[in-house]
């Protein structure tokens, strides 16, 4: 027992003589199970801030601000319960200098702190602006892996070393035996396939029922009060009182739950269909958990491997949803940082078009758009597909500026970080990186919304036209983006077929959509 407390006097002797360490936690690093937990440490306060830095540098959804700050007062919280020291900058604070740098700086002084340690960022603009910061500080600053992902920044860079484009179905291949998730004899997919997209294609017409909503309602209109009061701009509906994303990891895991035994098993089949008559569907919408760490990508992808080995979904089903998540969220992730900065400014097609002011209320007579749109504002949430082939899709062919277009996403989507959306949007969804990303440009006439989804019926704007009126505005667009780029676009091999069909038109056809496409893109609020 004296030894044991001579140690204990030692240790608090060379706390004492270092001085305070504080650590930096961002919004989106709400990983309880960060090594930094393991074990209470008097001589380490853990910050956490609400700055008008990170509201402001795009306009946010209301839900999006008001569920990461509720997220990270709850980890405060449990920090604290935990025995763990928290100096929590509250957004209405009046030392709160609204700039991560600025309130670092005033908190070295007011606690003498001799070192500071941070996460590695997963936004360069954040990675920049702490690395440069430390550089100039008097005391040591020291960056710490997150602990998160299954991939450095650099394993992307690396693996398409010499490739002149990034194909994810390699990438995703690597991923699956390197850590060995859903292969057989080390090497070999289970089943014989690799990927079951071509079985995941199903419109919903109702049957089977769209699973209950399991998440918790939370009502945080005093924090949404203090937020608004602090001269914080957002859009969307806040939805304050009945805010539904999980905000710490036991709802984040009970979520995780739900979507195991209620929605995975029909997942693969309707992941590309939408409905106005259900707009979760089937998916997990897990995506705002895993992005703030919440859960962990290697926790979520074995808990659904382990409902295929139980028999409890299909293994197309599982195969979908963990390339979404081993697959195609590293890699785009690796697209990233192997890009930046930089990437946010690719404009391959040089589209200047403004976004329609309908982007920012739903108000169009489309009613594929009006509804993808207008869940977007209401839930801060739409599927990939109707990111991709609705809204995406319509901005491509209309020839909207891409750097609008990914502010737009950036800012109306509750999971939307720039490392994730940036590649989604400026190279899936734009093709404005000219094909290093996607190996075509993913855009459709209406033919496509009609066959997955319920939104043509009783829309105001005629499927099937091409001209007139009331001639769905996407199949004009369609035709028109493809001969206007067809010196770029015609040798691609994905896209043949278009230029075959565009050949066989007759010079009348052709002039008659190029203008009908005229009237449209001049006419964007109208539609």
């Amino acid at each position: 027992m004296v030894l044991e407390y001579h140690l204990q006097a030692m240790m608090a002797t060379m706390k004492s003589t270092l001085g305070l360490k504080l650590r930096l936690i961002l919004g989106d690093q709400l990983n309880l199970q960060h090594r930094w937990f393991s074990e209470v440490d008097d001589a380490t306060i853990y910050v956490l801030m609400e700055v008008r830095q990170e509201t402001d540098y795009v306009l946010h959804h209301a839900q999006k601000i008001l569920a990461i700050f509720a997220a990270m007062r709850d980890l405060a919280r449990q920090l604290r319960e935990a025995g763990h020291k928290v100096h929590y900058v509250a957004i209405d604070d009046v030392r709160n200098l609204q700039s991560l740098s600025a309130n670092i700086d005033g908190l070295i002084a007011q606690y003498q702190a001799t070192t500071i340690e941070y996460q590695e960022p997963d936004e360069w603009r954040l990675d920049q602006q702490l690395y440069q910061h430390g550089r100039c500080s008097p005391i040591p600053w020291l960056m710490v892996d997150s602990d998160h992902f299954y991939t450095t920044r650099n394993r992307a860079a690396d693996i398409f070393t010499g490739r002149k484009q990034w194909l994810m179905e390699f990438f995703y291949r690597r991923m699956r035996v390197e850590h060995q998730v859903l292969v057989e004899d080390s090497k070999k997919p289970l089943g014989g396939q690799w990927n079951y997209d071509h079985d995941n294609r199903k419109p919903w017409r109702g049957i089977p029922a769209e699973p209950q909503d399991a998440r918790a309602l939370h009502d945080h209109s005093g924090l949404w009060k203090t937020v608004v009061d602090a001269g914080v701009k957002s859009f969307g509906n806040p939805k304050a009182d009945q805010l539904a994303w999980a905000l710490n990891r036991e709802e984040a895991l009970q979520q995780l739950d739900a979507f195991i035994n209620n929605a995975l098993p029909h997942f693969g089949d309707f992941q590309d269909a939408m409905s106005v008559k259900a707009w979760r569907l089937f998916h997990s919408l897990l995506s705002f958990s895993l992005n703030v760490k919440m859960l962990n990508p290697r926790e979520v992808v074995a808990r659904a491997e382990a409902a295929y080995h139980a028999g409890d979904a299909p293994l197309a089903a599982v195969e979908g949803f963990i390339r979404q998540i081993l697959g195609w969220r590293e890699y785009v992730r690796g697209v990233y940082w192997a890009n930046m900065p930089g990437y946010a400014e690719k404009n391959f097609f040089g589209h200047t078009r403004a976004l329609p002011g309908w982007f920012w209320d739903g108000k169009t007579n489309m009613n594929c758009l009006s509804h993808a749109i207008t869940q977007s504002l209401e839930q801060a949430h739409a599927h990939h597909i109707q990111r991709l082939m609705v809204i995406g899709n319509f901005a491509l062919l209309a020839g909207l500026n891409p750097a609008e277009v990914h502010r737009w996403y950036l800012g109306v989507y509750i999971d939307a970080f720039e490392w994730v959306e940036l590649p989604n949007t400026i190279g899936m969804s734009q093709f404005a990186d000219g094909g290093l990303l996607a190996t075509k440009p993913y855009v459709s006439s209406a033919a496509y919304i009609d066959r997955m989804s319920d939104y043509c019926k009783g829309c105001h704007y005629d499927k099937k036209a091409r001209i007139g009126e009331r001639a769905c505005p996407f199949n004009a667009l369609y035709w028109d983006f493809f001969h206007r780029n067809a010196t770029t676009l015609a040798k691609n091999p994905r896209i043949g077929m278009v230029y075959r069909q565009l050949a066989k038109m007759d010079e009348t056809a052709i002039v008659d959509f190029q203008e009908q496409a005229q009237r449209i893109s001049e006419n964007l609020d109208s539609l």
